[in-house]
Protein backbone atom coordinates (compact mmCIF):
# COMPACT_ATOMS: atom_id res chain seq x y z
CA UNK A 1 0.00 0.00 0.00
CA UNK A 2 1.56 3.45 -0.62
CA UNK A 3 0.47 6.64 0.41
CA UNK A 4 -0.70 7.77 -3.03
CA UNK A 5 -4.37 9.06 -2.33
CA UNK A 6 -5.83 8.33 -6.29
CA UNK A 7 -7.97 5.30 -6.45
CA UNK A 8 -9.48 3.09 -8.76
CA UNK A 9 -13.12 3.13 -9.33
CA UNK A 10 -15.23 0.88 -6.31
CA UNK A 11 -16.03 -2.22 -6.97
CA UNK A 12 -19.70 -3.75 -5.15
CA UNK A 13 -20.85 -3.78 -1.34
CA UNK A 14 -17.38 -5.44 -0.70
CA UNK A 15 -15.24 -2.98 -2.81
CA UNK A 16 -16.90 0.09 -1.35
CA UNK A 17 -16.52 -0.65 2.38
CA UNK A 18 -12.85 -1.34 1.91
CA UNK A 19 -11.99 2.58 1.52
CA UNK A 20 -15.32 3.03 4.63
CA UNK A 21 -13.13 0.34 6.77
CA UNK A 22 -9.53 2.03 5.93
CA UNK A 23 -10.78 5.75 6.52
CA UNK A 24 -12.47 4.28 10.10
CA UNK A 25 -8.77 3.15 10.70
CA UNK A 26 -7.28 6.63 9.98
CA UNK A 27 -9.45 8.56 11.96
CA UNK A 28 -9.33 6.52 14.34
CA UNK A 29 -5.57 6.44 14.93
CA UNK A 30 -5.42 10.92 13.91
CA UNK A 31 -8.02 11.41 16.72
CA UNK A 32 -6.11 9.39 18.76
CA UNK A 33 -2.73 10.88 18.17
CA UNK A 34 -4.41 14.19 18.78
CA UNK A 35 -5.53 12.91 22.34
CA UNK A 36 -1.92 12.30 23.66
CA UNK A 37 -1.29 16.45 22.61
CA UNK A 38 -2.28 17.03 26.08
CA UNK A 39 0.51 15.10 27.70
CA UNK A 40 2.89 16.82 25.34
CA UNK A 41 1.95 20.24 25.57
CA UNK A 42 2.28 19.75 29.89
CA UNK A 43 5.75 20.06 28.88
CA UNK A 44 5.37 23.46 27.34
CA UNK A 45 3.96 25.70 30.12
CA UNK A 46 6.48 27.59 31.10
CA UNK A 47 7.19 28.31 27.26
CA UNK A 48 6.00 31.21 25.12
CA UNK A 49 2.49 30.20 23.82
CA UNK A 50 2.57 31.99 20.31
CA UNK A 51 6.55 31.12 19.65
CA UNK A 52 6.08 27.10 20.78
CA UNK A 53 2.56 27.05 18.05
CA UNK A 54 4.47 28.83 15.68
CA UNK A 55 7.40 26.27 16.04
CA UNK A 56 5.21 23.24 15.86
CA UNK A 57 3.68 24.41 12.73
CA UNK A 58 6.76 25.09 11.11
CA UNK A 59 8.49 21.58 12.24
CA UNK A 60 5.15 19.59 11.22
CA UNK A 61 5.36 21.53 7.62
CA UNK A 62 8.48 20.54 7.17
CA UNK A 63 7.42 17.26 7.75
CA UNK A 64 4.83 17.20 5.39
CA UNK A 65 6.94 18.30 2.97
CA UNK A 66 9.31 15.85 3.31
CA UNK A 67 6.84 13.02 3.54
CA UNK A 68 5.10 14.34 0.18
CA UNK A 69 8.49 14.51 -1.65
CA UNK A 70 9.56 10.84 -0.30
CA UNK A 71 6.24 9.56 -1.46
CA UNK A 72 6.35 11.73 -4.83
CA UNK A 73 3.12 13.01 -4.03
CA UNK A 74 2.71 16.47 -6.41
CA UNK A 75 1.36 19.31 -4.29
CA UNK A 76 -1.30 20.97 -6.66
CA UNK A 77 -1.40 24.77 -7.00
CA UNK A 78 -4.79 25.88 -4.87
CA UNK A 79 -7.30 28.30 -6.45
CA UNK A 80 -7.96 31.69 -5.07
CA UNK A 81 -11.17 30.40 -3.49
CA UNK A 82 -9.15 27.36 -2.16
CA UNK A 83 -6.25 29.74 -0.95
CA UNK A 84 -9.44 31.50 1.12
CA UNK A 85 -10.47 28.25 2.09
CA UNK A 86 -7.05 27.23 3.59
CA UNK A 87 -6.52 30.76 4.97
CA UNK A 88 -9.48 30.59 7.05
CA UNK A 89 -8.86 26.75 7.66
CA UNK A 90 -5.89 27.54 9.33
CA UNK A 91 -7.26 30.75 11.14
CA UNK A 92 -10.09 29.28 12.83
CA UNK A 93 -9.10 25.50 13.06
CA UNK A 94 -5.84 25.83 14.34
CA UNK A 95 -4.55 29.63 15.26
CA UNK A 96 -8.31 30.36 16.70
CA UNK A 97 -8.99 27.19 18.03
CA UNK A 98 -5.77 27.08 20.15
CA UNK A 99 -6.07 30.77 21.14
CA UNK A 100 -9.77 29.82 22.09
CA UNK A 101 -8.36 27.02 24.00
CA UNK A 102 -5.91 29.51 25.83
CA UNK A 103 -7.90 31.80 26.64
CA UNK A 104 -10.86 29.32 28.28
CA UNK A 105 -8.60 27.86 30.16
CA UNK A 106 -7.67 30.80 31.97
CA UNK A 107 -11.43 31.05 34.10
CA UNK A 108 -12.27 27.59 33.28
CA UNK A 109 -10.98 24.32 34.48
CA UNK A 110 -9.67 21.78 31.13
CA UNK A 111 -12.87 19.65 31.48
CA UNK A 112 -15.36 22.17 31.04
CA UNK A 113 -13.41 22.90 27.92
CA UNK A 114 -13.20 19.33 26.72
CA UNK A 115 -17.19 18.65 27.55
CA UNK A 116 -17.91 21.91 24.83
CA UNK A 117 -15.59 21.16 22.38
CA UNK A 118 -16.72 17.19 22.70
CA UNK A 119 -20.24 18.35 21.15
CA UNK A 120 -17.99 18.25 17.92
CA UNK A 121 -19.64 15.24 16.81
CA UNK A 122 -23.53 16.30 17.08
CA UNK A 123 -22.71 19.93 15.63
CA UNK A 124 -21.00 18.19 12.70
CA UNK A 125 -23.58 15.73 12.07
CA UNK A 126 -26.51 18.56 11.91
CA UNK A 127 -24.56 21.38 10.05
CA UNK A 128 -22.58 19.06 7.40
CA UNK A 129 -25.93 17.93 6.03
CA UNK A 130 -27.59 21.06 6.33
CA UNK A 131 -24.26 22.85 4.47
CA UNK A 132 -24.54 20.04 1.72
CA UNK A 133 -28.04 20.43 0.71
CA UNK A 134 -28.74 16.78 2.07
CA UNK A 135 -31.13 15.12 4.86
CA UNK A 136 -29.78 14.90 8.77
CA UNK A 137 -29.38 11.62 9.75
CA UNK A 138 -31.06 10.68 12.77
CA UNK A 139 -28.60 7.77 13.37
CA UNK A 140 -25.68 9.67 12.90
CA UNK A 141 -27.04 12.06 15.08
CA UNK A 142 -28.08 9.50 17.48
CA UNK A 143 -24.45 7.83 17.70
CA UNK A 144 -23.17 11.63 18.26
CA UNK A 145 -24.95 11.99 21.04
CA UNK A 146 -23.84 8.72 22.70
CA UNK A 147 -20.32 9.96 21.56
CA UNK A 148 -20.55 13.23 23.24
CA UNK A 149 -22.43 11.88 26.00
CA UNK A 150 -19.27 9.53 26.55
CA UNK A 151 -16.66 11.81 26.11
CA UNK A 152 -18.37 14.36 28.90
CA UNK A 153 -18.43 11.04 31.57
CA UNK A 154 -14.50 10.93 30.48
CA UNK A 155 -13.79 14.02 31.02
CA UNK A 156 -16.03 15.31 34.05
CA UNK A 157 -18.37 18.82 34.15
CA UNK A 158 -15.79 20.73 35.93
CA UNK A 159 -16.26 24.28 36.92
CA UNK A 160 -15.82 27.55 34.96
CA UNK A 161 -17.58 31.41 34.19
CA UNK A 162 -19.09 33.08 31.62
CA UNK A 163 -15.89 34.16 29.66
CA UNK A 164 -14.55 30.84 30.44
CA UNK A 165 -17.54 28.94 28.83
CA UNK A 166 -17.92 31.74 26.00
CA UNK A 167 -14.32 30.95 24.60
CA UNK A 168 -15.28 27.16 24.88
CA UNK A 169 -17.82 27.37 22.32
CA UNK A 170 -15.35 29.26 20.08
CA UNK A 171 -12.63 26.45 20.54
CA UNK A 172 -15.91 24.48 19.80
CA UNK A 173 -16.79 26.46 16.33
CA UNK A 174 -12.69 26.27 15.64
CA UNK A 175 -13.02 22.75 15.75
CA UNK A 176 -16.00 22.06 13.69
CA UNK A 177 -14.48 24.36 11.20
CA UNK A 178 -11.36 22.16 11.21
CA UNK A 179 -13.44 19.18 9.53
CA UNK A 180 -16.13 21.34 7.44
CA UNK A 181 -14.04 23.65 5.96
CA UNK A 182 -11.55 21.02 4.81
CA UNK A 183 -14.59 18.79 3.02
CA UNK A 184 -14.85 20.67 -0.37
CA UNK A 185 -10.34 20.97 -0.47
CA UNK A 186 -9.70 17.28 -0.24
CA UNK A 187 -11.53 15.53 -3.75
CA UNK A 188 -8.90 18.13 -5.63
CA UNK A 189 -5.94 19.00 -3.60
CA UNK A 190 -5.82 15.20 -1.24
CA UNK A 191 -5.00 14.97 2.45
CA UNK A 192 -1.29 15.56 2.22
CA UNK A 193 -1.57 18.94 0.52
CA UNK A 194 -4.36 20.36 2.04
CA UNK A 195 -2.29 19.46 5.42
CA UNK A 196 1.11 20.98 3.88
CA UNK A 197 -0.67 24.03 3.01
CA UNK A 198 -2.70 24.77 6.34
CA UNK A 199 -0.04 23.92 8.55
CA UNK A 200 2.54 26.59 6.95
CA UNK A 201 -0.44 29.40 6.21
CA UNK A 202 -0.90 28.60 10.47
CA UNK A 203 2.65 29.17 10.59
CA UNK A 204 2.39 32.43 9.24
CA UNK A 205 -0.61 33.53 11.20
CA UNK A 206 0.76 32.29 14.39
CA UNK A 207 4.17 33.86 13.81
CA UNK A 208 2.84 37.29 12.94
CA UNK A 209 1.01 36.93 16.10
CA UNK A 210 4.24 36.03 17.99
CA UNK A 211 5.96 38.49 16.58
CA UNK A 212 3.93 41.04 17.53
CA UNK A 213 2.94 40.54 20.75
CA UNK A 214 6.34 37.91 22.19
CA UNK A 215 9.09 39.68 20.20
CA UNK A 216 8.23 42.87 22.14
CA UNK A 217 8.39 41.54 25.13
CA UNK A 218 11.58 39.86 24.81
CA UNK A 219 9.61 36.47 25.80
CA UNK A 220 11.19 34.97 22.53
CA UNK A 221 14.25 31.78 23.50
CA UNK A 222 15.37 28.44 22.41
CA UNK A 223 13.33 26.13 23.93
CA UNK A 224 14.93 23.53 26.63
CA UNK A 225 15.66 19.87 25.44
CA UNK A 226 12.55 18.75 27.26
CA UNK A 227 10.84 21.54 25.16
CA UNK A 228 12.46 21.06 21.80
CA UNK A 229 11.43 17.15 22.06
CA UNK A 230 7.41 18.27 22.87
CA UNK A 231 7.48 20.32 20.53
CA UNK A 232 8.83 17.77 18.02
CA UNK A 233 6.22 15.15 19.36
CA UNK A 234 3.78 17.81 18.46
CA UNK A 235 4.51 18.72 15.41
CA UNK A 236 5.69 14.94 13.90
CA UNK A 237 2.55 13.15 15.69
CA UNK A 238 0.05 15.06 16.96
CA UNK A 239 -0.02 17.91 13.68
CA UNK A 240 1.75 16.07 10.54
CA UNK A 241 0.70 12.36 11.20
CA UNK A 242 -2.49 12.99 12.79
CA UNK A 243 -3.84 15.70 10.42
CA UNK A 244 -3.11 13.37 7.13
CA UNK A 245 -4.77 10.26 8.92
CA UNK A 246 -7.88 12.67 10.12
CA UNK A 247 -8.05 14.38 6.40
CA UNK A 248 -8.05 10.64 4.80
CA UNK A 249 -10.20 9.14 7.09
CA UNK A 250 -12.51 12.35 6.41
CA UNK A 251 -11.97 12.19 2.80
CA UNK A 252 -13.54 8.17 2.81
CA UNK A 253 -15.94 8.53 5.71
CA UNK A 254 -17.81 11.88 5.41
CA UNK A 255 -17.77 15.01 7.63
CA UNK A 256 -20.46 12.87 10.30
CA UNK A 257 -19.11 9.98 10.51
CA UNK A 258 -15.59 10.80 10.57
CA UNK A 259 -16.55 13.98 13.64
CA UNK A 260 -17.52 10.64 15.65
CA UNK A 261 -13.93 9.75 16.15
CA UNK A 262 -13.58 13.61 18.11
CA UNK A 263 -15.04 11.55 20.81
CA UNK A 264 -11.30 9.34 21.55
CA UNK A 265 -9.51 12.56 21.88
CA UNK A 266 -10.36 12.69 25.63
CA UNK A 267 -10.58 8.96 25.80
CA UNK A 268 -6.56 8.82 24.46
CA UNK A 269 -6.15 11.44 27.52
CA UNK A 270 -7.21 9.68 30.16
CA UNK A 271 -5.80 6.32 29.09
CA UNK A 272 -2.46 8.61 28.34
CA UNK A 273 -2.31 10.25 31.24
CA UNK A 274 -1.40 8.02 33.91
CA UNK A 275 1.49 6.59 32.07
CA UNK A 276 3.27 9.72 33.01
CA UNK A 277 1.94 10.19 36.18
CA UNK A 278 -0.44 13.30 35.10
CA UNK A 279 -3.89 11.70 35.81
CA UNK A 280 -5.71 8.56 37.47
CA UNK A 281 -7.88 5.86 35.04
CA UNK A 282 -11.43 5.46 37.46
CA UNK A 283 -14.84 3.84 36.63
CA UNK A 284 -16.10 7.29 35.38
CA UNK A 285 -13.22 6.92 32.20
CA UNK A 286 -13.79 3.24 31.42
CA UNK A 287 -17.84 4.00 31.51
CA UNK A 288 -17.35 6.75 29.24
CA UNK A 289 -14.99 5.34 27.01
CA UNK A 290 -17.53 2.39 26.68
CA UNK A 291 -20.18 4.72 25.76
CA UNK A 292 -17.99 6.36 22.91
CA UNK A 293 -17.57 2.85 21.72
CA UNK A 294 -21.31 2.10 21.16
CA UNK A 295 -21.28 4.96 19.31
CA UNK A 296 -18.75 4.65 16.92
CA UNK A 297 -20.06 1.44 16.81
CA UNK A 298 -23.94 2.47 15.73
CA UNK A 299 -22.02 5.47 13.64
CA UNK A 300 -19.86 3.04 12.12
CA UNK A 301 -22.76 1.23 11.13
CA UNK A 302 -24.82 3.36 9.37
CA UNK A 303 -25.90 3.44 5.74
CA UNK A 304 -23.05 4.82 3.62
CA UNK A 305 -24.70 8.57 1.93
CA UNK A 306 -26.26 7.79 -1.36
CA UNK A 307 -23.70 11.37 -2.09
CA UNK A 308 -20.92 9.64 -1.20
CA UNK A 309 -18.88 9.44 -4.97
CA UNK A 310 -17.57 6.05 -6.45
CA UNK A 311 -13.68 6.44 -4.67
CA UNK A 312 -15.03 6.73 -1.19
CA UNK A 313 -14.76 10.70 -1.50
CA UNK A 314 -16.94 12.62 0.85
CA UNK A 315 -19.73 14.55 -0.73
CA UNK A 316 -19.11 18.25 -0.88
CA UNK A 317 -19.72 20.92 1.70
CA UNK A 318 -20.43 23.98 -0.34
CA UNK A 319 -18.66 26.92 1.92
CA UNK A 320 -19.25 30.56 1.16
CA UNK A 321 -15.97 32.03 0.46
CA UNK A 322 -14.61 35.11 -1.58
CA UNK A 323 -14.76 34.78 -5.26
CA UNK A 324 -11.73 33.04 -6.89
CA UNK A 325 -11.99 35.53 -9.85
CA UNK A 326 -12.07 32.87 -12.68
Amino acid sequence: MTLRESAGPAGPAKGAARPRALGAVCAGLGTALAGTSFVATSLLTHYPFLSGQTVRFALGGLCLLLLAAFARIPLPRPTGREWGLLALLAGTGLVGFNLACLAALRSAEPAVLGVVVGATPLLVAVAGPLLGGRRVSWRLTGSAALVVAGAALVLGYGRGDVPGFAYSLLALLGEVSFTLLAVPLLPRLGAIPVATYVCGLAMLEMGVLAAAIELPGGRLRWPHPEELAALGYLAAAVTAAAFILYYLGLRRLGPETTSLFAGLIPVAAAFTAPVVGSGTLGAAQLAGSALVGVGLSAGLSAPVPAEATADGAAPKVPVPTADDGS
